[in-house]
């Protein structure tokens, strides 16, 4: 068995720590506060400091990038931790597993794939976009083992309030209240689940077949809001539940004293246009599919 070093436990990080743990591997979780699953050593650290993250991964087999700074400071918190990242990965020769999206693509048409171009002309993508291309030359160059795994909006156990599918939508949803939504209820979009995302960190960190380039997480078929406010309301026993959506002019208003909300109109056009994610690649290299939709959701609502 190995040792792990997960960084970051917000979302994706504890169910990348479970399963490890899960796995027998020796696992370290890295935050600023120190927290995370109580099965895992936790280490308090500042991850910009090159140094300490070069002392916490000497041994290690896999560091994962598993941060995820608010937004509206990418421009600031991502190239010091990047680089920081980089730096341990090359001391201590362990595989470098990133936790990427698919903001770099920018807008586009029909599925997403790997190969396609990053493209997005929004800095905070860019930003994404250069992390990733700085990590394949150093992978190329012989430098460190480098790995990305892209994934499309969350949802399952463990979400926070950044995900359209959390809480915002199941409380109103099971209490059998209108459902507020920011955006359109009947575009197509895909969703994918938190432990589908964790499964494919952990399988790329281990199969070198997965290094040196990105990789989609397995991800099941688009659904609208509404397709999946009836899906799980159906699971739950009750009535398709109302759905409304806040008008955007009222969103850019709040935008202008909220920094989050502001920052919603670079992302706009994921959900006023189909957006879809092809994962096809990573399920015939690694034969890793989606969880099944019905199966998911049941798991999120805790039905």
């Amino acid at each position: 068995m190995g040792k792990h070093i997960v960084v970051g436990a917000g979302q994706v990080g504890p169910h990348v720590a479970r399963r490890l743990i899960a796995q027998g591997h020796e696992v370290v979780v890295v935050t600023r506060s120190g927290s995370g699953p109580e099965e895992a050593t936790r280490i308090a650290a500042d991850v910009t400091d090159h140094a300490r993250m070069i002392e916490i991964s000497k041994g290690a087999d896999a560091i994962y990038n598993c941060v995820n700074p608010q937004y509206h400071r990418w421009l600031t918190d991502w190239p010091p931790m990047a680089a920081s990242f980089m730096a341990a990965a090359e001391a201590s020769g362990a595989v470098l597993v990133a936790l990427g999206n698919l903001y770099p693509y920018g807008p586009v048409r029909g599925p997403m794939t790997e190969d396609l171009p990053l493209a997005s002309t929004n800095p905070k993508a860019q930003v994404r976009a250069k992390m990733w291309n700085d990590m394949r030359a150093a992978h190329d160059a012989g430098r460190i083992r480098a790995v990305e795994i892209r994934g499309s909006d969350y949802f399952g156990p463990g979400t926070t309030d950044q995900s359209y599918l959390g809480d915002r939508f199941i409380v109103p949803l099971k209490a059998g209240k209108t459902v507020p939504l920011i955006w359109p209820a009947d575009i197509p979009h895909s969703w994918t689940y938190l432990p589908d995302v964790a499964e494919a960190l952990v399988v790329a960190a281990g199969d070198e077949r997965a290094w040196g380039r990105p990789w989609h997480v397995p991800t099941t078929e688009p659904q609208t809001f509404r397709q999946l406010g009836e899906r799980m309301a159906a699971i739950l026993g009750r009535p398709a539940p109302r759905l409304m959506q806040l008008p955007w002019p009222l969103m850019r208003a709040v935008g202008l004293f909220n920094p989050m909300i502001g920052e919603l109109r670079h992302t706009r056009y994921q959900f006023v246009a189909p957006y879809e994610l092809d994962s096809s690649a990573f399920t015939a290299t690694f034969g890793v599919k989606p969880t099944p939709l019905d199966q998911a959701l049941r798991t999120t609502l805790g039905a």
